[in-house]
Formats: C-alpha cells, structure tokens, sequence
C-alpha cells in the first residue's frame, strides 16, 4: 500500500482501488498476535475454572446461608433492643414514675407560662424542641428533592425527553384511568372540606390537639384525592414544580430565621418582643401559630410531590 499512487489507480481503474483497499482492511483489522509470555499460565487457567464453578454452585449458597444468618441476627439483635426499652418504660397510668422526672414536670407545669400553647404537645414540638423540629422539616424536604432528582422526567425539548413523557403519560392513563363520575362528584364535595379542615387544624394547632404535621398531612392527602380524580392538567393548574419550589422553600426559610431570631436572643437573655399573647386565643403563643403553619405546608407538599414522583415522575 505504500508504494501505490493516484496515477496507478486512474490507469487501472476502480477496481485496484477497491483491492488495494480491501488488502489495506484486512492487514488493519488482523488480531494482534499476543506475546506467550503475556498468556495464562494453564494452572492458572485450571484455578480460574475451578473458582468460577464453585462460586456458581457451592460459593453461592454458602453466601446465601450467610446473608440469611446476618439478617436474622441483626433482626432478633434489634427486636432485643426495642424490646429492653419498652420494658423500661413507665407503666401506662402510673404517675408515680413521673415524680422524678424534672423535665416532664416542668413542661406540664410550665409550659403554658413559657409557650403560651393551650396544646402543650404543639409547645413542646415548636417551642422547646423547635431544633428538632426544624431538622425534621429539612428532613422531609431533602427527601423529597433525592426523589425529584431520581425520578423525575426531562423537561427538554429534544425527542428523548418528549418520548419519555409521552410513556409516563400513557402508563398514567392506564394504570390510574381518570373520568370516573362518582369519584370526580364525591371529591368536588370532598376536596374542599379536607383543604379547610386542614387549614384549621394548622392554624388551631397550639389551642387544641392538632398541628403541623396532622394539617400538613390532610392538605397533602386532599391534594393526592384531588390528582386521582381530575389528573395531572387540572391539578397542575394550581400546583406545580414552580409552587412546589417556593412554598417548601419559603416555608423552611422563615422557619430557619424566625426561630434562629429566639434561639439568638433568648441565648443572650434580650428581649424578643413576641410575649405568648393571651391564652386561648387564635392569635397567641407568639410564633408557634406561623411556624405550625410553615411545617404543616412542607408536610403537605412534600406528600403530594412524593405521590407525584412516584406515579407519573412529574408534579
């Protein structure tokens, strides 16, 4: 091939070209011969055989025997575990196990003066735990954003990206058939009532039994009933990934900062301004009402997200 020139294949025509080129391909794509000394020894060759049959037959179900030891011990280990604690519980209805505890004392007793919560328990969760609580809503919130990493669909315009969506929308419809008639009725009745009675229980929360997780859960199981109902279209009306965005964002901002503004000055003994109010009105125990509220919206939408994700890949 090297000494073949342009004047040689015009004079001979296509046909050279194309033998030269041939002959070329072949010398090209030969298998490379390997050095012998690079080459498996047959011993070694003999063990690698052997290796790979044991572990298809006797390896594999000694791996199995091991794998189901470890789960049953890790298992009976934990049950053990849990066990011991409930045991050192105080038995249910006897107070007197109570009387040594100062914590448990001082909440009841004082609570109310310090939180200015009718529901002690709402107290306790966003007032006294309200660290604890904040670490929870983020919680949920990271949760939910692995999940719309992991499962939500490209919103491209490229054909992938449209084929994709055009597959989950086929497996909505086939999976979760929508037009049905009683069940579009019972939610137009339904839906409302839940989305109040959700609201109610948020913004109620710290004067009787009820909160942010309790409402956050109602809204985001009126919003799931509402999606089953009328689909994706009419729900993405009014909740979407942009909503979605800036409601739990918003929520776990003022979240954050309220709360960091008691944690600052209550740490450096200054005064806050916000008293607990007087008791038993709406408008009372300072932040707990706002921030009941925050949580119960991160709740909502991250069950409504979570169901979306899951069924379809997209809010």
């Amino acid at each position: 091939m090297a000494r073949i020139d342009w004047r040689r294949w015009i004079e001979e025509g296509g046909d050279a070209l194309d033998r030269d080129m041939r002959t070329f391909q072949a010398i090209t794509e030969a298998p490379e011969e390997r050095d012998p000394f690079e080459l498996p020894h047959p011993r070694e060759r003999l063990t690698y055989a052997r290796f790979h049959r044991w572990s298809h037959s006797k390896g594999e179900r000694i791996l199995k025997v091991i794998y189901f030891s470890l789960s049953v011990l890790i298992c009976l280990g934990l049950s053990a575990l849990l066990i011991s604690t409930a045991l050192d519980l105080p038995q249910f209805g006897a107070d007197a196990e109570l009387i040594d505890n100062d914590i448990s004392t001082f909440y009841v007793e004082e609570g109310l003066r310090h939180t200015g919560a009718m529901n002690i328990i709402t107290g306790i969760i966003l007032d006294f735990r309200g660290f604890d609580t904040l670490g929870e809503s983020h919680v949920l919130f990271v949760a939910a954003c692995t999940v719309l990493m992991l499962l939500r669909l490209p919103g491209g315009d490229d054909p992938e990206s449209q084929l994709a969506r055009r597959r989950a929308e086929a497996f909505d419809r086939h999976f979760e058939p929508r037009g049905d008639v009683i069940l579009a009725n019972c939610v137009r009745v339904l839906a409302p009532l839940l989305i109040v009675f959700g609201a109610y229980i948020l913004l109620n929360g710290h004067l009787s039994p009820g909160g942010g997780f309790s409402g956050g859960t109602v809204l985001g199981a009126g919003l799931i009933l509402y999606l089953c109902a009328f689909g994706f279209a009419r729900t993405g009306r009014f909740f979407n990934f942009k909503v979605f965005r800036a409601v739990t964002s918003g929520a776990l901002a003022f979240y954050a900062l309220s709360k960091g503004y008691v944690f600052i000055t209550g740490a450096n003994g200054i005064e806050n301004g916000l008293g607990p109010g007087v008791y038993g009105r709406i408008l009372s125990g300072g932040l707990l009402m706002p921030l009941s509220v925050a949580v119960g919206l991160v709740v909502g939408c991250t069950m409504y997200a979570l169901y979306a994700l899951f069924r379809k890949g997209d809010l």
